[in-house]
């Protein structure tokens, strides 16, 4: 019986360079060639890399839809400063503007997508919860807003094991009655680098399927599901158990390599190790014992809870003119 291969599971657009290219380590990234544009922004303190996907030559390479990836890493924020958390909210709402192409009273939904019983997964309902929302107002006092707040609605629908119904159905009967012109779409990730869980906040232009962080694809969230623009915001809480042990075993072979000096024959042996190969005999070694395991860190609960705040507050900001950087974490729950 043929072996099914499996690859290794990402949900971040520019990891796919990676997970095609072979290499190991965020440093190694190559270009990505024919119908893919690549950015840089930012600073050491928060960078900004932009992957635009211009054609189906680019679909292919990369194995993301044709739009704009948008991942902000920000590998001091487990330090909790307040300068750089409030730092990070405001790109965050600039890079979130920046895909934002309706008018400024146009109704906005705001989707909390994962399992609220489940810490690395209730990231989406964490933000729903604290996404400031206003369609009320406009519905009931409508004098009581201005003209530099937007109708804002939120809803955290649950998984399908809870409701018993897909959550692309749900969206889009809330959708086809609302009739927002855009939906924001909030999901946790999986990340095939084990440094970028929780540290790093992945925007798209190109919806999102709910769920596909721990490999249960469903119904997918997209302009041609709902009918409307869907951008998406992620980050990545968990790290696929199989990569980790690959990635730390790559790590070992090239400290190695390096120990014992080009030529040698022990550096042709561990050369010539196909490292394809090398993950996919890992994942048959531990499936017996762990199954399709994931790995998040002990502190989920808090970091979840503290990167839902600094999510909320960059929704808020690109989405009411009246919110700036001084009203970080002003309007949350």
């Amino acid at each position: 019986m043929e072996k099914i291969r499996r690859t290794i599971r990402t949900d971040m657009a520019d990891e796919s360079r990676v997970v095609g290219a072979g290499a190991r380590t965020r440093e190694n990234y190559g270009g990505f060639g024919e119908g893919i544009g690549v950015e840089k922004d930012g600073d050491n303190e928060v960078l900004i890399t932009r992957v635009h996907v211009n054609n189906p030559e680019g679909e292919r390479r990369v194995g993301k839809p044709i739009g704009s990836y948008i991942t902000i890493d920000i590998p001091g924020i487990h330090g909790r400063s307040r300068d750089l958390y409030e730092k990070s909210c405001r790109m965050l709402a600039r890079e979130l503007e920046r895909l934002i192409h309706i008018d400024k009273k146009d109704t906005v939904l705001v989707v909390g997508l994962g399992n609220w019983n489940v810490t690395a997964d209730a990231l989406g309902p964490k933000v729903a919860q604290s996404v400031l929302v206003t369609r009320h107002i406009y519905e009931y006092l409508p004098k009581e807003v201005d003209n530099t707040t937007r109708p804002v609605c939120a809803i955290s629908p649950g998984v399908l094991g809870i409701t018993g119904i897909e959550t692309g159905h749900i969206i889009k009967g809330i959708v086809d009655n609302v009739k927002p012109a855009l939906v924001i779409a909030v999901d946790a990730l999986a990340s095939r680098d084990v440094r970028r869980v929780n540290s790093s906040i992945q925007l798209a232009n190109t919806g999102i399927a709910p769920g596909s962080g721990v490999g249960n694809k469903r119904l997918a969230l997209t302009r041609e599901s709902l009918g409307v623009p869907v951008i998406a915001i992620g980050i990545p809480t968990v790290v696929d158990a199989a990569t980790m042990v690959s990635d730390t075993l790559d790590l070992i072979m090239d400290s190695m390599m390096q120990q014992a000096g080009h030529g040698s024959d022990f550096y042709r042996m561990l050369s010539r190790i196909n490292r394809d190969e090398k993950y996919q005999m890992i994942i048959e070694l531990l499936e017996p014992y762990s199954g399709n395991l994931v790995v998040t860190p002990k502190d989920t609960d808090e970091i979840v809870d503290y990167l839902s705040r600094l999510v909320a507050n960059g929704i808020n900001m690109a989405l009411h003119e009246n919110i700036g950087p001084k009203d970080v974490d002003r309007f949350l729950h």
